[in-house]
């Protein structure tokens, strides 16, 4: 969850899973986290829903712990 301020910009992001704050500073987010977003078309119970979230590193860690298929995984060589 993203919190604004007045202006619009970016306060910091709360995990959605645990509550803990992620904190900006001067423009810039002190820890890293994981974002989806889902816009639910036809043929779901969801349709025409937006779903939005966001996890800390530790929530997204116990998450993908429970899949049965295993995350793919990569690595970049240059970070923009």
């Amino acid at each position: 969850m993203r919190i604004f301020d007045k202006e619009h910009k970016l306060v910091k992001i709360v995990c959605n899973q645990c509550g803990k704050s992620m904190e900006v500073s001067d423009g810039l987010l002190k820890a890293d986290y994981f974002s989806a977003q889902k816009a639910w078309g036809y043929f779901s119970s969801r349709d025409t829903q937006v779903h939005r979230f966001d996890l800390c590193e530790q929530c997204y860690d116990r998450l993908i712990l429970s899949f049965i298929i295993p995350v793919e995984t990569e690595t970049e060589t240059e970070l923009l």
